[in-house]
C-alpha cells in the first residue's frame, strides 16, 4: 500500500497540476479547486509519510510544503489559495490553543507564566536588540527582530510533549507557562509594531497601544465570565452538534474579526476567542467539535510556511541561513535556560526546557508579515532578512524533535545522584478542571447518561470503582458533578474526547443508552485507541448485535434481563438485592374504571415499568426515595412529591405525559395531572 501510494502520488499531482490549467469557464469546477485539491493531497501524503517514518506530522507538513512550493516542484503556486488557507489555518489553530489555555489554568501556574515567561521574553528581546545594535542595525529593526525570536511554536512543542509525559512533567509545566506568556505577549507586540515603524505617535502611541491591549483583555475577561458561558449553555441544551459547531465557529470568526477592527491580528483574535470559550463548562466539547477543522487548516498553515521557503535562496545563501539557525538556537536555548533557573528549577529541567523552546513560533510569522508591510524586516536586511528568517524558522521547526532530544540528554548528564537527592519536590501534576478524567487509570468510562447508565454509575460509585462520565447533556453533567463524579461534556464519538478520558489506560467503556448506530461509532473509534479495551453496548435488535460485535464491541447486553445487572456482571460486579431491578416484565394495568376516569386515560391499558424497587434517577444520584410512580405512557418510574427530587412529577412536566399509577404494594390508584383527578 505504501509503495503504491508513493509511486502514484507524483503522477496524480502531475495530472491535477495539468488539469488546473484548463480555463475555469470551460468546466463546472471553480478556478481554485485544482490548487485546493493539491493542497489537501499534499497534506494527506505528508501526514501518512510522517507516520511511517515517525516524524511529528507538523514537521511533515513543513517539509511537504517546501517540496511542493514554487521553488521546487511548483505544484502549488497560487498565492491566493495558499494565503487564504494559511489565514484560516492559523486562526483555527490558535482558537484551539486558546480553548486549552483556560483562565483557571493561567491562575494555577501564574508564577511559571509571569516570572518564567516574562524573563524569557524580556531577556530575548533585550539581548537580541543589543547584539544587533552593536552591528549597526537600527533600534526599530533590532527590537522587531527580538520580538520575532522571543516566540516559540506552541503547536509543535505541545505535540512533542504529548509523547513525553505531557504537561504533568516539570519540563512540560514550565514549557507550558512560558508558551502561555509568549502568546499573551503577542497582544502587546502586535500593537507595538506600528510604533516601531513610526506610525504610532511616539510615547503617547505606546501608552495608547498598551491601553488598547488592556481594554481588549478586560473585554475578553468580561465576556468570558458573564456572557459566553450563558450563550453556550442555551446552545448546548439543544443537544445538536450542528448548532453547537456553527456557534463555536461563529464565535471564533466573529471575535477575530471584531478584534481585527481594533488593530489586532485575526490570529490573535481567534486565540482570545478560544479563551472566551474555555471559561464555559463546554470548553472540551468545543475543542472536540473544532478539532477536525483545526487539524485540516493547521495542516494548511504549516504547509503554507513550507511553501514560503525559497529553496534557491536557501542554497545560494546557505552559510548565512545555517549561521542564523545555529545562533538563534544557541541564543534561545541559553536565555530560556537562564529564565527557568530564575524560577528555582534544576539545571536539568532548565536545559531540557531551553532546547525544547529553541525554535521560532507561529505568531512570529504573523508579526513578520505585519512588520514587513510597515517597512520593518529581520535584522534590517530587507528581502534578504525576510528570506533568511523564513528559511531559519522552517529549519528550526523541523529540527525541534532533535533539539528536544539534545536538551533531555544534556539534562540527564547534569542530574547527578547528589542533585537528584537534593532536588525539590516535583511540581504537582497540572490537573485541568476541564479534563478531570485524564488522571484516571484502570477506570471505567460511561458514555452517555440515560437511565441505564445512571443505575450503573450509582453502583460503581457505591462500590468505589474508579469511573468517569462522558455526556452531551448539560443537565446530566450537572447531576454527575454534584455527586463528585468526574464528567466531561462533549461528543464521545470523537477520538479527542475519548483520549482526554484516558481511554488508553481505561479498563472498560460502557455505551448502553444510545442507538446502536451511535454505539457502533463510539466503539469503532475507541477500539482504534485501545485495542484491548472491554466495550459493552446495549441493543434489543438481534440484527444489530452482529454489527456491534464487528466494530469492536466486546459484549452486547439486551433488555431480556436488567441492563444494569448485565453490564455489572460482565465487569465482575453485582447489584445488592436491595438495589436490584426486578427482571419481571409483568405490565402495570389500568382497571376498566380507571380507563374511564378522563379523556387522557382512554386507550391506555398497560405499560411495562422500567424499574420496580427503585427510583432509577434517585439511585443514580445516591439519594433516597419515598414512594414510586410509573408513567402510563412510557413506563418511566419516579419518586413521589414527598421525595425531595419529585422525579415522577418532573418527568410528567417535561414530557407532557398526563397519567401515572402507583407502584406501591397494596395501592391501586391512578392520577391525571391535567385534570388533577385520582381514581
Amino acid at each position: 500500500m505504501f509503495r503504491v501510494l508513493a509511486l502514484s502520488a507524483p503522477l496524480l499531482f502531475t495530472c491535477l497540476a495539468s488539469a488546473q490549467k484548463v480555463d475555469s469557464h470551460s468546466g463546472a469546477s471553480p478556478a481554485f479547486m485544482g490548487q485546493l485539491t493539491l493542497l489537501l493531497l499534499v497534506g494527506a501524503l505528508a501526514a501518512f509519510l510522517s507516520f511511517r517514518v515517525g516524524l511529528v506530522p507538523i514537521i511533515g507538513f513543513l517539509l511537504a510544503g517546501v517540496l511542493a512550493g514554487p521553488s521546487l516542484l511548483g505544484i502549488i503556486d497560487d498565492p491566493a489559495v495558499i494565503s487564504g488557507a494559511s489565514d484560516i489555518g492559523v486562526m483555527l489553530l490558535l482558537f484551539a490553543i486558546g480553548i486549552e489555555f483556560s483562565l483557571d489554568k493561567l491562575a494555577r501556574i501564574a508564577r511559571l507564566i509571569f516570572l518564567g515567561g516574562g524573563a524569557q521574553v524580556v531577556l530575548t528581546v533585550v539581548i537580541t536588540a543589543l547584539l544587533l545594535l552593536a552591528f549597526g542595525v537600527s533600534l526599530q529593526n533590532s527590537v522587531f527582530t527580538g520580538f520575532l525570536l522571543a516566540l516559540s511554536s506552541t503547536a509543535i512543542v505541545m505535540k512533542i510533549l504529548e509523547g513525553r509525559g505531557g504537561t504533568s512533567t516539570e519540563t512540560g509545566q514550565v514549557s507550558l507557562g512560558i508558551l502561555i506568556f509568549q502568546d499573551l505577549a503577542v497582544v502587546v507586540m502586535v500593537l507595538l509594531v506600528p510604533m516601531l515603524a513610526g506610525q504610532g505617535g511616539g510615547a503617547l502611541g505606546i501608552v495608547v497601544a498598551l491601553g488598547k491591549a488592556a481594554g481588549i483583555v478586560a473585554a475578553v475577561l468580561l465576556l468570558a465570565r458573564r456572557v459566553v458561558p450563558k450563550v453556550l449553555e442555551v446552545v448546548a441544551r439543544t443537544c445538536s452538534q450542528e448548532i453547537f459547531l456553527l456557534t463555536i465557529v461563529a464565535a471564533c470568526f466573529g471575535t477575530a474579526y471584531l478584534t481585527s477592527l481594533a488593530g489586532v491580528s485575526l490570529a490573535l483574535g481567534a486565540f482570545l476567542a478560544g479563551l472566551l470559550v474555555s471559561e464555559s463548562r463546554f470548553g472540551r466539547q468545543a475543542l472536540g467539535e473544532i478539532l477536525p477543522l483545526q487539524i485540516l487548516f493547521s495542516a494548511a498553515f504549516f504547509l503554507s510556511v513550507g511553501l514560503q521557503l525559497d529553496v534557491h535562496f536557501l542554497l545560494s545563501h546557505l552559510p548565512l541561513v545555517l549561521a542564523g539557525v545555529v545562533l538563534i538556537a544557541l541564543l534561545k536555548a541559553l536565555l530560556t535556560t537562564v529564565s527557568v533557573r530564575v524560577l528555582g528549577q534544576t539545571l536539568a529541567t532548565a536545559t531540557a526546557t531551553g532546547w525544547l523552546l529553541a525554535q521560532i513560533g507561529e505568531f512570529s510569522f504573523v508579526l513578520e508579515s505585519s512588520g514587513r508591510a510597515l517597512g520593518l524586516t529581520p535584522a534590517g536586511l530587507g528581502s534578504t532578512g525576510t528570506q533568511t528568517f523564513i528559511a531559519a524558522t522552517v529549519l528550526l521547526m523541523a529540527l525541534t524533535p532533535v533539539m528536544a532530544d539534545i536538551g533531555e540528554r544534556l539534562g540527564l548528564r547534569k542530574r547527578s545522584a547528589r542533585q537528584v537527592a537534593a532536588t525539590a519536590a516535583p511540581l504537582p501534576p497540572l490537573v485541568d478542571a476541564q479534563t478531570p478524567l485524564a488522571h484516571l487509570r484502570n477506570h471505567i468510562i460511561v458514555a452517555g447518561f440515560g437511565p441505564h447508565a445512571r443505575r450503573i454509575a450509582h453502583e460503581l460509585k457505591r462500590q468505589a470503582v474508579p469511573f468517569g462520565v462522558l455526556t452531551l447533556s448539560p443537565d446530566g453533567a450537572a447531576d454527575v458533578a454534584d455527586h463528585d463524579v468526574p464528567v466531561v461534556i462533549g461528543d464521545y464519538a470523537r477520538s479527542a474526547l475519548l483520549s482526554e478520558a484516558a481511554i488508553q489506560q481505561a479498563r472498560a467503556l460502557i455505551v448502553v443508552d444510545d442507538t446502536p448506530e451511535m454505539a457502533a461509532r463510539v466503539a469503532s473509534v475507541a477500539r482504534t485507541l485501545n485495542p484491548s479495551l472491554t466495550i459493552i453496548a446495549h441493543t434489543d435488535d438481534a440484527d444489530e448485535i452482529a454489527t456491534l460485535m464487528a466494530v469492536g464491541v466486546t459484549s452486547v447486553v439486551t433488555s431480556q434481563d436488567s441492563v444494569a445487572t448485565g453490564v455489572l456482571s460482565r465487569l465482575g460486579l453485582t447489584l445488592p438485592p436491595a438495589h436490584r431491578v426486578s427482571d419481571s416484565s409483568a405490565p402495570i394495568i389500568l382497571s376498566a374504571a380507571q380507563q374511564q376516569m378522563c379523556d387522557h386515560a382512554h386507550g391506555i391499558s398497560s405499560v411495562v415499568p422500567e424499574a420496580r424497587e427503585v427510583c432509577p434517577e434517585c439511585a443514580a444520584l445516591g439519594d433516597t426515595w419515598v414512594h414510586l410512580r410509573v408513567c402510563m405512557t412510557c413506563g418511566h418510574v419516579g419518586c413521589c412529591d414527598s421525595s425531595k427530587n419529585r422525579h415522577a412529577t418532573a418527568h410528567a412536566q417535561a414530557s407532557a405525559h398526563p397519567l401515572i399509577k402507583t407502584l406501591e404494594p397494596n395501592e391501586d390508584w391512578a392520577y391525571c395531572y391535567p385534570h388533577d383527578l385520582t381514581r
